[in-house]
């Protein structure tokens, strides 16, 4: 089953968005747009391209398997930035345009002349989303970063590893450039609905560490009235037990989270010791807080005696949360992430078929698809330019010579 959106109707159908970002964080945020209709060109510098197409494992395609499934929809165009002739037809399709996306370090579009106020001029209602390092103000706004810097910079890299190890990252290097495109695209879509009664447009400031911040529960607020700094606890959780990774039988695991007292009943019952539950074992949190080694082996005794499965299904059948620690290959077998079109099968002209992930959300009258994968460089120069932009054949080819396309 493909993720196509067929001749449905899409919400943002109409919304035209120019992308000038490079590698992740804002490129994912306009690639969100497109699967929802949004109209992506994806600009990029000419003969070189977006790094995004050489990060990563590369397919037949020259491309990067990263791009192919990252620049999804988007129409790809070759344009030099720096060149004057270059600033006057991104001016021009700017001038056209609901979107531009970035993420050059703050200041950099401002001395090209590029800069939000300067497009403006142009476009009254253009919204802008500019990703940085460390957003658009402060002392570190000038500093590079990536996500996993990002990532450092917000705490959860200190959280993440077992407490006797160093920090480790958290399962992704580029957690936190996804999260801020999410971000990013949640933020556009805010004002575009602005715009909508103001008429004006606006710029969206992300910085990379912004939403891992924003996404870790109740730590800032601990620390501001008590002053504790939560550890690493590896694979436990501080507020509940047991809620954490478990062996199984035949060699793999399952997560398993119990976050009250009912839960835990019912895992009692599952595994035949429903006296675990009593007031005066581990019924209470705050007992299984205490006694959390203990709690654990137990549990870790009971799935390490079955296969995983057969432990999912048992604790499926008691309604206690459970499920598989899954790699890429198990979740390729799994039946519900293709029923769901979590993942999905796409043909692409240049490497076949490649299976990706599908759309989200899933929106029951408007979906959301993927119309092609990530495009080869300049595949849409003459359409955009000489089409769009009106330029001549002349000035065309003269462009293609001077390198600005």
């Amino acid at each position: 089953m493909t993720d196509q959106p067929g001749a449905r109707p899409r919400p943002l159908d109409g919304v035209r968005v120019v992308d000038i970002a490079t590698f992740v964080a804002a490129p994912f945020a306009a690639a969100c747009l497109a699967e929802f209709g949004a109209e992506v060109i994806k600009i990029e510098k000419p003969g070189i391209g977006d790094d995004l197409r050489r990060l990563g494992t590369r397919s037949e395609s020259g491309d990067t398997y990263w791009w192919l499934n990252d620049a999804r929809n988007k129409e790809c165009i070759t344009l030099d930035l720096k060149d004057e002739r270059g600033k006057a037809l991104f001016r021009k399709l700017v001038a056209d345009a609901d979107v531009v996306v970035e993420n050059f370090r703050p200041g950099t579009l401002e001395r090209w002349g590029l800069g939000y106020e300067s497009l403006r001029e142009h476009n009254r209602g253009l919204v802008m989303l500019r990703v940085s390092a460390y957003g658009q103000t402060g002392p570190k706004r000038h500093l590079p970063g990536f996500a996993r810097i990002a990532q450092a910079y917000a705490g959860l890299s200190y959280l993440t590893g077992q407490p006797d190890t160093p920090p480790l990252i958290a399962g992704s290097t580029t957690l936190a450039d996804y999260l801020s495109g999410l971000y990013g695209a949640f933020g556009i879509l805010l004002a575009l609905r602005a715009r909508d009664a103001t008429g004006e447009g606006q710029y969206i400031d992300i910085a990379l560490h912004d939403g891992i911040f924003r996404f870790l529960d109740e730590f800032a607020a601990v620390y501001s009235k008590t002053g504790f700094v939560r550890e690493r606890t590896g694979t436990e959780t501080h507020s509940s037990v047991p809620h954490s990774h478990y062996p199984t039988g035949d060699g793999k695991w399952v997560a398993i989270a119990c976050t009250n007292d009912k839960m835990f009943a019912r895992l009692c019952e599952v595994i035949g010791r429903p006296e675990l539950a009593a007031e005066d074992r581990f019924g209470k949190k705050a007992s299984r807080i205490e006694h959390r080694s203990e709690v654990n082996g137990i549990v870790a005794d009971w799935t390490s005696s079955l296969p995983r499965e057969e432990v999912i299904r048992r604790c499926g059948e008691g309604e206690v949360p459970c499920g598989p620690i899954a790699s890429i290959a198990d979740i390729f077998e799994e039946e519900q992430f293709w029923v769901r079109d979590t993942l999905v099968r796409v043909q692409d002209p240049r490497v076949g078929e490649l299976a990706v992930q599908g759309t989200i959300p899933k929106l029951s009258a408007t979906p959301g698809g993927i119309r092609h994968l990530g495009p080869p460089m300049g595949s849409s120069n003459e359409r955009i330019f000489k089409d769009r932009l009106g330029v001549s054949d002349d000035e065309y080819a003269q462009l293609q010579r001077d390198g600005v396309i």
